[in-house]
């Protein structure tokens, strides 16, 4: 196993530099997701840490050995890529076996590990086969298990299911996870799905624009988000924004006005304007709360819940609700509002407060 710790590192490509400031410590055993769109440095920080791009500045360790200099070849990783990477012409198992052959492993031994990880891969039966003759799933467990079998100290996944349809995609998440659990190795996972992100990640770095804006665990990202970046990207459906301005003891907002309570003053301060973030779980169907209202413009039914997004003012909300409530587009509506739960964030900085 390795411990992964990134210090102050930063890319340039010519004048343009891609990763600003970058620091982050990745525990032996760990299973990190990097999240973020496109363009937002994920897949470059990946490639420093596989050594497959120099770092422009600043620090990285394995464990307590600094390796920004060292090769690729002996940093002792494994990739997985998105595009396989298999070899058409060998079958599965010749596939698995080419790099413990290139390291001058005995023929019992590689017969050995090959067998073994192809039990836990569940390729048993597909050894013999080759890759045109496989399904999607089936060759992106055999590049996984390529990977396993060299029993390496760090994984790293670029993005490995994006070629994957839907359902596919969900078995091979916890195909990857259960493999996690079963071997002794740092996992650093590349991807652009948050909903990837929140369910395989024992903790999240969610990255914009080169930088690194959160870490921590999934439940601290959705509950605690520091910024309204995070915020929006993480969560399905996404989470919601109103512009308020105090006056007194409330909340003047375009869906209506909302009561400022005590822990609201606290974290406002003294500021005119905020911006208020609403979780879609959080506005419910009822009488006794404070309400926005609204015009329904689009209603998505996902079979046991209704996801149903409306306008108020110059703003789009979203609200999750049970199946059997009845909305159409145009419908006017009123939401009560879960005043507990609301999130406030600096108007100019974007920072949670």
């Amino acid at each position: 196993m390795a411990r992964i710790r990134i210090e102050n590192v930063e890319k340039d490509y010519g004048a343009l530099t891609v990763l600003h400031d970058c620091s982050l410590e990745i525990q032996n055993n760990e299973f990190i997701v990097l999240v973020g769109p496109s363009g937002s440095g994920k897949t470059t920080l990946l490639r420093l840490i596989a050594g497959l791009e120099p770092i422009s500045r600043g620090d990285l360790y394995f464990d307590d050995t600094r390796v920004n200099n060292l090769d690729v070849s002996d940093r002792d990783i494994a990739m997985v890529f998105q595009n396989y990477g298999l070899y058409p012409h060998m079958s599965v198992f010749d596939n698995m076996a080419f790099g413990l052959r290139r390291r001058g492993l005995a023929k019992l031994e590689i017969n050995e590990k090959v067998r073994r990880t192809a039990e836990l891969m569940n390729l048993q039966d597909f050894l013999e086969r080759k890759p045109k003759q496989l399904s999607g799933g089936q060759r992106q467990r055999v590049a996984l298990g390529r990977a396993i079998v060299r029993d390496p100290e760090v994984f790293l996944l670029d993005e490995p299911l994006s070629n994957l349809d839907a359902q596919l995609r969900v078995q091979m998440r916890s195909e990857i996870l259960r493999v996690h659990r079963s071997v002794d190795a740092t996992a650093v996972y590349v991807t652009h799905d948050q909903v990837e992100a929140m369910t395989m990640g024992d903790r999240i770095v969610v990255m914009d624009n080169g930088r690194i804006q959160q870490v921590g665990t999934p439940e601290e990202l959705y509950d605690r988000p520091e910024n309204i970046f995070v915020a929006s990207f993480i969560g399905t459906p996404a989470m919601c924004f109103l512009e308020a301005k105090t006056n007194g003891d409330k909340l003047l907002t375009d869906g209506g006005d909302l009561p400022l309570l005590p822990d609201h003053r606290e974290r406002i301060g003294e500021r005119e304007h905020v911006t208020i973030g609403l979780r879609p779980e959080h506005l419910l169907v009822g009488e006794g709360r404070p309400t926005v209202s609204g015009v329904v413009e689009v209603v998505e039914m996902l079979g046991a819940e209704l996801i149903v997004h409306f306008t108020t003012g110059s703003h789009t909300l979203t609200v999750r609700l049970p199946r059997g409530e009845k909305y159409r587009p145009g419908d006017q509506v009123k939401f009560g509002v879960t005043m507990d739960q609301l999130h406030f964030f600096d108007r100019d900085t974007g920072q949670a407060l």
